[in-house]
């Protein structure tokens, strides 16, 4: 699956990203709000991840790339009744601030909610990520609330996360 809007392209990953990906992710503000992504990040960590990589209907897991340079990551995952989908994103320091993030979601937004039908669209952010959430809410989410002790750090420390969500009809341009 490919998704396009001008130059911006959300495709699959290919092998050739390896180097893109460990040079984004070890980015330290990404391991800051996404704790579930190894740090520091290794060649051997992209790879796993791209091991896996063939998508199965129920997961996109898709670059975001601009003038065909990886620029960020961005996912979706479609739960088994086939009705909502979670979305996580990440973007590469020197393409933050310049709506690469907002175009992307709402791209694969607009994906699930009319092409795959879906009914929900969920996001979660941590309460601090004001940057996350603005581009959220500049695609149409709506802040539902706060999800106490949610998400575990690599510290061992359980902070707590926002849900997001969108529903047919709320996506903005």
């Amino acid at each position: 699956m490919e998704l396009r809007d001008g130059a911006l392209v959300l495709r699959p990953w290919a092998e050739d990203d390896v180097a893109a990906i460990v040079g984004a992710i070890n980015d330290p503000e990404i391991a800051h709000w996404i704790p579930t992504i190894p740090h520091p990040y290794t060649e051997a960590d992209a790879r796993a991840f791209l091991a896996g990589e063939i998508p199965e209907p129920e997961e996109y897991r898709l670059a975001i790339t601009l003038a065909d340079q990886v620029v960020g990551g961005i996912g979706m995952r479609v739960n088994s009744h086939q009705y909502r989908g979670t979305i996580g994103y990440w973007v590469a320091a020197s393409s933050r601030g310049r709506g690469v993030c907002t175009g992307a979601l709402r791209l694969l937004a607009r994906h699930g909610l009319e092409e795959l039908e879906l009914q929900r669209l969920e996001l979660i952010t941590d309460p601090d990520n004001g940057a996350s959430q603005r581009v959220a809410e500049k695609v149409g989410f709506q802040r539902e609330g706060v999800m106490r002790a949610h998400l575990l750090h690599p510290d061992g420390r359980l902070r707590d996360s926002v849900m997001f969500s969108l529903l047919p009809g709320e996506l903005r341009d």
